[in-house]
């Protein structure tokens, strides 16, 4: 016997709702969560509005997807390429170069998706903000795991305290991200890379295995050139497991 045949309105329903986050992440990213709407979503991508609040039931489902479906995109482009990296020293820089990457590329439109909607979520309560918080702590302790590789190989010293240098490292790459999102500029990234270079400097075994500092006259490594966001709406991916 044959395959079962796939349901069609099951994959055009899962296209749909693909479609829909894919243009929530954006708009949350600029306007907060709180711009989202089931109506709003239905009508800018020309879609039938109970059929797109049959997919979410309400606004803070619409808003818990779309948190996943921003940490699925987030993964992609900072989770992946760093752990493409050799555990170390190296991984380490990776990581941060990935972050700056993904904000100054502007995956989202507005920038770090998650700097903007905790900001918006952090001194609530509800299912939103432990979606949120609960993202943020897996951030952090993804840098900080990222940072004790590089300490247990010799790459960084014995003494390194792990966690404040996750702390520093995520402060300089969150204020580039915040500065050029205000004033719509990018040298916040270059500046950022440099801190984040001197301070694992500071404490490598090795310095000279990181490269050198970036400047804005184009010598050491180069930062990505910026593309404008604006008006893209393209499809997110569904969360990874």
């Amino acid at each position: 016997m044959g395959g079962a045949r796939p349901d069609g309105r099951v994959e055009r329903g899962n296209q749909t709702r693909q479609l829909v986050l894919g243009r929530a992440v954006h708009v949350a990213s600029t306007e907060g969560l709180e711009g989202l709407s089931l109506g709003r979503l239905a009508t800018e991508l020309k879609l039938s509005k109970s059929g797109v609040f049959a997919l979410f039931g309400s606004k803070e489902e619409l808003q818990l997807a779309t948190v996943r479906a921003a940490v699925s995109v987030f993964v992609e482009h900072v989770l992946t390429p760093t752990r493409a990296a050799a555990p170390g020293l190296g991984r380490v820089w990776r990581m941060c170069e990935s972050w700056l990457s993904y904000s100054q590329r502007r995956v989202f439109s507005g920038g770090c998706f998650f700097y903007a909607t905790i900001a918006e979520f952090d001194s609530r309560t509800g299912k939103v903000h432990d979606a949120l918080a609960a993202t943020q702590t897996g951030w952090v302790t993804f840098v900080e795991e990222t940072i004790e590789e590089a300490r247990v190989r010799d790459e960084l010293a014995w003494d390194t305290d792990v966690s404040q240098l996750a702390f520093e490292l995520i402060a300089f790459m969150e204020l580039a991200n915040a500065e050029s999102v205000l004033h719509n500029n990018n040298p916040g990234y270059v500046k950022a890379a440099r801190a984040i270079l001197g301070r694992l400097r500071s404490a490598a075994t090795d310095p000279a295995a990181l490269p050198p500092a970036p400047s804005l006259d184009g010598v050491g490594p180069r930062l990505p050139r910026p593309v404008k966001a604006a008006g893209r709406k393209d499809p997110a991916r569904s969360p990874s497991s």
